[in-house]
C-alpha cells in the first residue's frame, strides 16, 4: 500500500465534502488532470481508504427527530454473552451505532426514534429485550450541537 501524499489527502478531503463530484469536477478542484485523478481514486477505494458513499437524510423528516444514546450494562460479560448481543443488535433498525466501551458500562447504544412513545417502545421491545441486559441508562439528545461523519485528513 502507498502512503497517502498531498494530493491523495486533498482528494479525500473532497469526495469527504461531496461524493457527488463527477471525476472532471474532482480533478478541477484538486488541480490534476482526469486521468490522473480517477486512477488515484480507483486506487484509493481498492486500498479501502474510500469505504464507500452515501446521502445524509433529515432524520425529523423521515420520522426520526428524537436521537438517545443509551448506556448498557450486561450481568454477565461472556464472549457468548457479547456475542448474542451484538448480533441482536444489528437487527434493530431503530440503533444508529453501538459501541462496546471500557469504564461503568459494557456498550454505548445511539438509536433514532420519533418521540418519547417510540423511545419507551425501543427501550421495552428492543434495548431490554437484548440477552444480558442489567441496567441501562439513557440520555436524549436535547440539541445536536455537531454531528459529521468527517475524518480529518
Amino acid at each position: 500500500m502507498k502512503p497517502l501524499d498531498r494530493i491523495d489527502r486533498k482528494i479525500l478531503r473532497a469526495v469527504q465534502d461531496d461524493g457527488r463530484l463527477t471525476n472532471l469536477e474532482l480533478a478541477e478542484k484538486i488541480s490534476l488532470s482526469p486521468t490522473a485523478t480517477a486512477e488515484r481514486l480507483k486506487r484509493l477505494n481498492r486500498e479501502g481508504y474510500i469505504t464507500g458513499y452515501t446521502a445524509r437524510l433529515s432524520a425529523p423528516m423521515l420520522g426520526r427527530g428524537m436521537l438517545v444514546f443509551v448506556e448498557v450494562k450486561l450481568d454477565r460479560t461472556t464472549p457468548e454473552v457479547f456475542d448474542t448481543f451484538a448480533a441482536a443488535v444489528r437487527k434493530s433498525d431503530d440503533v444508529m451505532e453501538c459501541h462496546m466501551v471500557a469504564g461503568g458500562f459494557d456498550y454505548l447504544v445511539k438509536a433514532r426514534v420519533n418521540g418519547m412513545e417510540a423511545y419507551r417502545s425501543f427501550l421495552a421491545d428492543v434495548i431490554l429485550s437484548l440477552p444480558g441486559v442489567r441496567e441501562t441508562h439513557t440520555y436524549p439528545v436535547m440539541e445536536e450541537v455537531k454531528n459529521t461523519g468527517k475524518i480529518p485528513v
